[in-house]
């Protein structure tokens, strides 16, 4: 696992957090802010709600950034099938297990992802949500 990725856990529940698949569409802080705050250090208090609440927050997250795996398991839960939404002025969302192969051979397998269309992104192919910046219209 890449050292920019971090996890937290609460009982047999562990959060995993990506920052590098993050669009910054806020979701987790709207959603469940007592978990996710930006504000502190660290950033994700699993203490400030309940495993369920936390999976069912962290199952809102667009772009992969926050997913969940069960403690003793290796295994980020992943949906086996695969849906792909395109946002008006944003990215491709996808949801459902999905391989990446990049343009140099490296692969990545996700769940959850966010694909840039505006080609400001600094994190290509994934979204950082730099069309929020720029005048991106689809």
């Amino acid at each position: 696992m890449p050292s920019s990725i971090k996890e937290y856990q609460k009982g047999n529940t562990i959060v995993i957090w990506n920052p590098d698949l993050c669009t910054h569409s806020a979701n987790c802080v709207n959603g469940l802010g007592s978990v996710f705050n930006p504000n502190t250090k660290p950033w994700i208090n699993v203490d400030g709600a309940s495993e369920a609440e936390i999976r069912a927050q962290v199952g809102k997250c667009p772009s992969g950034a926050l997913s969940i795996k069960d403690a003793g398991s290796n295994a980020v839960n992943i949906d086996s099938s695969t849906k792909m939404t395109v946002v008006k002025g944003g990215p491709i969302l996808f949801e459902g297990e999905c391989e990446i192969i990049g343009a140099d051979g490296n692969t990545k397998k996700l769940k959850k992802g966010a694909l840039c269309r505006c080609g400001a992104s600094g994190n290509k192919p994934f979204c950082d949500g730099s069309h929020s910046k720029i005048t991106f219209d689809s």
